[in-house]
Order: structure tokens, then C-alpha cells, then sequence
């Protein structure tokens, strides 16, 4: 890799490209441009703003020229390269889509286009690698990191290491295929969460009622309250010695391994026991229910035991609801839809964030037919196995990317 860097070559280019890329300063690789516009009273504009982290160009509105407190300002034209000086060290940067045509911005904003050396697009990639990050901070001023302003002229110093034309455009074209591969799958996934959360409050009783909105055909009897304790049977975890983890084995579920309606088993927070060996009892189920009983965010962190998460032990701090299996798809929907609701209303602001096993086993849920518990649980249940499955798809994408922008440039 050394040697790779030393010859400016990066590890991985497409087929066809072998020269070195050349090393300019910034200043000389990109145009700053700068539209004054004089601003008529009665004229309407959009104004953006650049998100953070990389976040993209914006719209934050319109407003009549009248309005518009401060006069100096330039418009924006689609393919910009745009900078937020104050904001720059954070990753505001981005590039002007072409619904954004036409746009102003004030001078608090940095605007560039490409040249014979280098496209905006390709511009806007290397924006987000880490090492654009440290020259926008090098050339950052100023003593606390949410005020700190930038220094162009001292960042167009700063030397850049690109391709020609050529390259940059094929790397462009697979980032930007890259790009919209992802933003597919995210849109997906954003749907069917809300057809989710709709669903959840349309197939369930609202409001004191005794039947829902929506139910499967053949179904009319009004639905029963039972405590959660009286249908299931719960049970605490025990306090496993730090000291004895392992690195392999039984794997623990702590409270840390239990988010918002899945399990954690990430190795940089998991730990595991040697063997199950007299803590039988604790030995955790598919289709389990654990639900954190300590922390923030008490009354959201639930998650459904996996076949492929076991065998796992069940921890202190975490309470196990066991239920028959046939009807668990639809008791952890009801835990999903209104155990945080049920916690807010027992939990005053100032009491620690904890929850008691008498506060799980009091949550109330509504009970219909089993028949119809077994086909409301088992819709939901594939309806969550698509959410997680192009889920589990833009997190795929999403590393690929990553692991190109490392490999793709120097």
C-alpha cells in the first residue's frame, strides 16, 4: 500500500486506467464562481442550506425578496459544488440538484464548478473522504468545533490528488449507479415502515375501543384486556461475572444487545459464558420476547429471540416473555406499538430510567380470537421480515461504498 500511495496509483481502477494521478492545489483544480443577484421585493426565492455529514444540497424554503433581511446574495445553478463555511468541518458539502436550479445563497456559503481538471461530481466524492475532512479542518479557524469558520484561500493552497477526466467520470458513473441502488432500497424500506405504522394503528383498538379499524375478513367479536403477565410467563436474568466472559460460547443478551426491535450482536459489544451448564432455566427460546429494563430508552428496547442467535443466556436487566409460540408474532407487535407509550405514562421525568418486572407483567394488552392473533401476528411478521430484509440490503450497499471510496482513490 505504500508503495501504491508513493506512485499516486489507487488499489482498485477500472479497466484501461494506469497512470499516475496528478497531485494541484485546490485552488487550481476548481472555479470559484460568484452570481450576484439584486434581490426585487415582490419576487419569490428558494434559499438551501447544506445538511451535515454529508447530507446533500437542501431547499429551506421560499421568501419574498422583502423579507429577506440580508441583501447579499448569489444564485445557484444545477451542478454546483457548494460549501458551508461554517459548517464545512462537520461535512456540510454537496452538490446542486437540478431541482435546486436557480436557488440562492448567501455569502456564508462557498460556490465552485469544476474545470478542465476536475468535475463537480467528482469534486463532491472526494468531499466526503477523510482526508478532504482534514484539510477542511486544517483550514478551519476559530476555538469551539460549532463555530469554527473557513478559510478558502487557505484551503485552495492545500494540494489535491486526482485523475483525469476520463477516470473521474467513470468513477462518478459507479458512485452515482451506487447511489441510486441505495436510495431504492431506502424508499422501500421508508414505505413499508409506514405502511407499518399505519397498519398498527388501524388493525389494533384506538382509544378505548374494543375492535379495530381493519380486521381479516370473518372476525366481529370484540377484543379482551389481559395483563401481560397473565399470558405469558417472565422471567429477570442473573448477574453474570464480568470477569469470567469469554470471547466465545454462549452468547449473553445484555441490555446493551437490545435495540429497537432487534438484537445487537455486533462482536464490539457482545459477550459470552463458557457453558449453560446449571443455568438451564435461563437459556433463551426462539420466539422469545427480551425487553431492557435499565437505561434511555426504556419501553422502546425489545427484541424477538432468533433462531440464529442462539443459545443465549439471558442477563440481569433483561426480562424474558415467554408466550405460545403460535401467538408471539402478535404480542410483540402490541409491545411495539404501545409498551412505550404504557412506560411514559407510569414514568414521571425525574424517576431513574428503570423498569420493574411488576411494570412489565401490569402492561395490558388486547386479546381477539387465537385464530385471528395467529393471522394479525403472522401478516406483521412478514411485513417485518421485508422491512428487514431491504434493511439488511441498503447496510450491504452502504458498505460496499465505503470500502470503494477507501480502495477507489489515493
Amino acid at each position: 500500500m505504500g508503495e501504491q500511495t508513493k506512485k499516486k496509483v489507487p488499489e482498485i481502477r477500472f479497466k484501461g486506467f494506469s497512470e499516475e494521478w496528478d497531485e494541484k492545489p485546490i485552488g487550481e483544480v476548481l472555479t470559484e464562481k460568484k452570481r450576484t443577484i439584486e434581490l426585487e421585493d415582490n419576487e419569490l426565492y428558494e434559499l438551501v442550506t447544506v445538511r451535515r455529514r454529508n447530507g446533500g444540497v437542501v431547499s429551506r424554503g421560499h421568501l419574498r425578496g422583502k423579507d429577506i433581511l440580508v441583501k447579499n446574495y448569489s444564485q445557484l445553478k444545477a451542478g454546483d459544488f457548494l460549501i458551508s463555511k461554517r459548517q464545512v468541518v462537520h461535512g456540510a458539502t454537496g452538490i446542486v440538484q437540478q431541482h435546486l436550479d436557480k436557488a440562492i445563497v448567501s455569502n456564508e456559503y462557498l460556490v465552485a464548478v469544476g474545470n478542465e481538471n476536475i468535475s463537480s461530481e467528482f469534486l463532491t466524492i472526494i468531499s466526503t473522504l477523510p482526508d478532504m475532512y482534514r484539510k477542511f479542518f486544517l483550514s478551519s479557524y476559530g476555538v469551539d468545533i460549532e463555530k469554527l469558520f473557513f478559510d478558502a484561500a487557505d484551503w485552495k493552497k492545500r494540494n489535491v490528488v486526482l485523475p483525469r477526466l476520463p477516470e473521474q467520470n467513470e468513477i462518478c458513473s459507479y458512485f452515482a449507479d451506487l447511489d441510486q441502488m441505495i436510495g431504492l432500497h431506502q424508499r422501500k424500506h421508508e414505505k413499508l415502515v409506514t405502511l407499518q405504522k399505519a397498519m398498527l394503528k388501524k388493525m389494533f383498538p384506538q382509544n378505548g375501543a374494543t375492535t379495530p379499524e381493519i380486521r381479516f375478513k370473518g372476525f366481529f367479536e370484540p377484543w379482551d384486556e389481559k395483563a401481560l403477565g397473565e399470558i405469558s410467563i417472565l422471567l429477570t436474568g442473573i448477574p453474570f461475572e464480568s470477569k469470567k466472559f469469554t470471547t466465545s460460547g454462549i452468547f449473553l443478551i445484555r441490555g446493551m444487545n437490545v435495540k429497537r426491535g432487534y438484537l445487537d450482536s455486533s462482536k464490539e459489544i457482545s459477550e459470552y459464558w463458557p457453558s449453560s451448564y446449571g443455568l438451564e432455566s435461563y437459556l433463551l427460546r426462539e420466539d422469545d420476547i427480551v425487553i431492557q429494563m435499565d437505561g434511555a430508552l426504556i419501553g422502546k428496547s425489545y427484541a424477538k429471540i432468533k433462531k440464529c442467535d442462539l443459545p443465549a443466556l439471558l442477563v440481569q436487566r433483561v426480562t424474558r416473555v415467554r408466550c405460545d409460540k403460535v401467538y408471539c408474532d402478535f404480542i410483540c407487535q402490541q409491545i411495539q406499538r404501545d409498551f412505550s407509550t404504557y412506560i411514559r405514562a407510569i414514568k414521571t421525568e425525574t424517576a431513574v430510567p428503570h423498569l420493574s418486572l411488576n411494570d412489565i407483567h401490569n402492561f395490558v394488552v388486547l386479546l381477539p380470537s387465537n385464530e385471528e392473533q395467529q393471522k394479525i401476528g403472522t401478516y406483521f411478521r412478514q411485513l417485518d421480515e421485508l422491512i428487514a430484509q431491504y434493511g439488511t440490503q441498503v447496510e450491504k450497499l452502504k458498505q460496499i461504498k465505503t470500502a470503494c471510496l477507501e480502495k477507489m482513490f489515493v
